[in-house]
């Protein structure tokens, strides 16, 4: 597959998870991609894994959080590869917490790791994806629109970045600039490494399809949204759930 061929791609929060399986997508179909993450252990390994496998790829560590790590990734990356065209805003942090029993630095910190990175990547990187008429996918969550008990900062954080999908799409329409999002569901990641076997079998039930998705499933959708494939698609949140909301709506 070469749908991507020598595009130069952002993976934030790509050392594990659906980061890693995407930038692993982005290189098999011929992307320049540098992972961005504060692990630099598990980033460079994703790093190695990819050129062993004869793609092309560079890391950079980024705490997404901070302007001046974004801009450091910028000047990475032009130095690297040159122009950005596809960025991919994944870096993400989960805490299981009522609201009630909530800090608020727990609550700023909720939505400076899973809203505002966002913002700050399409800022730091809007003059190339003008000038290359690049897109952008931002991983948000099934959290976004359903609610669940333990997660009020998610979910406004991941709530926020569907409408923040919807807005820079608009933004940046004029430019040719695209902007989607994808919503998983229950993704067998590294989050999972604490449920029990028992957990894992109630969420697998809990969608259409009887089972828990893989990150290699979310990724596929990831470099079909950042391909000319999707082209005519923009403002778009795709949900990749296993029809786990659709089972959720019908009760």
């Amino acid at each position: 597959m070469s749908r991507l061929a020598d595009r130069v791609a952002v993976v934030t929060g790509a050392a594990s998870g659906i980061g890693a399986a995407t930038a692993v997508r982005l290189a098999a179909e011929g992307a320049l991609v540098v992972i961005a993450d504060v692990d630099e252990v598990g980033g460079r390994e994703v790093a190695a894994k990819i050129r062993a496998a004869g793609g092309c790829a560079e890391f950079q560590r980024c705490d997404v959080t901070l302007e001046e790590s974004w801009e450091a990734l910028r000047e990475r990356v032009d130095e690297v590869f040159g122009p950005l065209d596809f960025l991919c805003s994944n870096a993400s942090r989960q805490a299981i917490i009522p609201a009630h029993e909530l800090s608020r630095r727990q609550w700023d910190d909720g939505l400076a790791v899973n809203l505002t990175p966002l913002f700050l990547g399409v800022r730091a990187f809007i003059d190339d994806l003008r000038a290359r008429r690049g897109s952008v996918v931002a991983v948000s969550s099934v959290h976004a629109q359903f609610g669940l008990p333990g997660y009020p900062v998610y979910a406004a954080a991941k709530g926020g970045l569907t409408s923040l999908v919807r807005q820079l799409a608009v933004e940046y329409g004029q430019d040719q600039v695209r902007v989607n999002g994808v919503l998983p569901g229950p993704i067998l990641t590294p989050v999972w490494d604490d449920v029990d076997e028992e957990g894992r079998e109630l969420s697998a039930r809990a969608t259409v399809l009887d089972r828990l998705g893989a990150p290699e499933e979310v990724a596929a959708a990831i470099a079909f949204l950042a391909s000319d494939d999707a082209s005519f698609i923009t403002g778009a949140n795709l949900v990749v759930d296993g029809g786990w909301s659709v089972r959720k709506e019908s009760r």
